[in-house]
């Protein structure tokens, strides 16, 4: 394991004449000068994720001179985007978003390299991809990806520059630097699958992305040029409603699994199966997966047929608005346990939100209070407009 967590940025070739003039605002601060533009030049940085965080932190990482920006995204640009995703326009729907994002860049400063990773990062492709870059910021909004970010900064020395939102919260830290703690010292252990929802099944202000991108992209630059106190061993809590900022103190964990001093922990692993969204090579085990996933075919031919069956909506009652299936009662995941009553024990029920993963919580808690038969929407209700109904009304 590199136990050298504390990088050394040095300066890079001379700045061109149009460098110059680009920089020019930095390169008169004192505290960053021709020498700290140099270093930003040198700079790799490795964005996971081009999407509502990755947005503005590309942004302001191309402006300001970062020379090398890699961007791993493996996702389209979706109409659903464009209400925080600030780097892309109407006319990107549809086009790769690490395309899309490469070309705004590179337009915005030519005297930088975008290099474009068009897949997801993997356990077998995150340490060849962290390898040719020196800080790490990570803008995905799941759990998984998270570990998986992580520890492989742990595992390859490099800082994680963390950042996350829900709803009209956001939380800002630097991990993995210099004596100071990793994510899993914060979370060593995930939230139960559905607990706490990603912004596609949740939602997200607008704006909010755009400020704690900004903020990661503020702690890159700090590191990268070596000026004011980094992030790393803090936690920064913001409230959009208060406008209120809030920092807590971290500490690294001596029993950390893998930033401990005895890591037990020296290489990736399943990290779905870790946070309970896979299966994993356990597919066949009744408690890994208790409760029935039905695919939206299946679910057609169901109501096309006489027998009863209850089509359960869990999703808020904004969602349920926008786009249902018809027929469906809607109760809300996190009212569940005040209305169940009202449903039938002795009929089939299949509970479905917007991709699967609220449902299958709230399918598995009518299970444990004795109903015998109940299943899952795979995919949601994206599935059901993608596969039956075929319309373009998603969110």
């Amino acid at each position: 394991m590199n136990r050298e967590r504390t990088p050394e940025f040095k300066p890079g070739p001379e700045l061109s004449r149009d460098e110059i003039r680009h920089y020019s605002r930095h390169i008169i601060i004192p505290e960053i000068g021709s020498e700290g533009q140099r270093r930003l030049k040198a700079a790799r940085v490795l964005l996971v994720g081009a999407g509502g965080l990755g947005s503005p932190t590309a942004q302001y990482l191309a402006a300001s001179g970062v020379g090398t920006i890699g961007i791993v995204e493996h996702d389209t640009v979706d109409v659903s985007n464009l209400q925080r995703q600030v780097l892309y326009t109407a006319q990107d729907v549809g086009r790769p978003k690490v395309e899309a994002a490469a070309a705004r860049l590179a337009a915005m400063n030519p005297h930088i390299t975008i290099v474009e990773h068009r897949c997801r990062i993997e356990a077998d492709n995150a340490l060849a991809l962290l390898a040719d870059y020196d800080i790490v910021v990570d803008g995905t909004d799941n759990f998984a990806t998270r570990y998986l970010i992580n520890d492989a900064c742990v595992l390859s020395g490099k800082p994680n520059v963390y950042a996350s939102v829900f709803r009209f919260e956001g939380m800002l830290s630097v991990f993995n630097l210099g004596d100071g703690p990793c994510y899993r010292c914060l979370y060593p252990e995930p939230p139960p699958p559905g607990f706490a929802p990603s912004c596609a099944e949740g939602g997200v202000f607008g704006v909010l992305p755009g400020t704690m991108g900004l903020l990661q992209a503020v702690e890159t630059i700090k590191l990268i040029t070596g000026i004011g106190r980094p992030m790393a061993g803090r936690l920064l809590r913001f409230d959009a409603t208060e406008m209120s900022f809030r920092e807590l103190e971290l500490r690294r964990d001596p029993g950390c699994c893998v930033c401990g001093d005895y890591p037990t922990q020296t290489g990736l692993v399943d990290y779905a199966v870790f946070c309970g969204t896979g299966l994993g090579d356990g597919a066949g085990d009744a408690e890994a997966a208790p409760i029935e996933r039905v695919s939206a075919q299946w679910l057609q031919q169901r109501l096309g047929q006489a027998d009863a069956l209850q089509l359960v909506d869990v999703r808020t009652l904004n969602e349920h608005q926008i786009v249902r299936i018809d027929g469906s009662l809607l109760m809300p995941v996190d009212e569940i346990e005040e209305h169940f009553h009202t449903l039938d024990r002795n009929l089939p029920v299949v509970c479905y939100c917007k991709s699967g993963v609220r449902s299958l919580r709230a399918a598995a808690f009518l299970a444990e209070r004795g109903f015998r038969d109940v299943a899952s929407l795979d995919g949601g209700i994206e599935a059901w407009t993608r596969d039956i109904e075929r319309t373009d009304a998603v969110y």
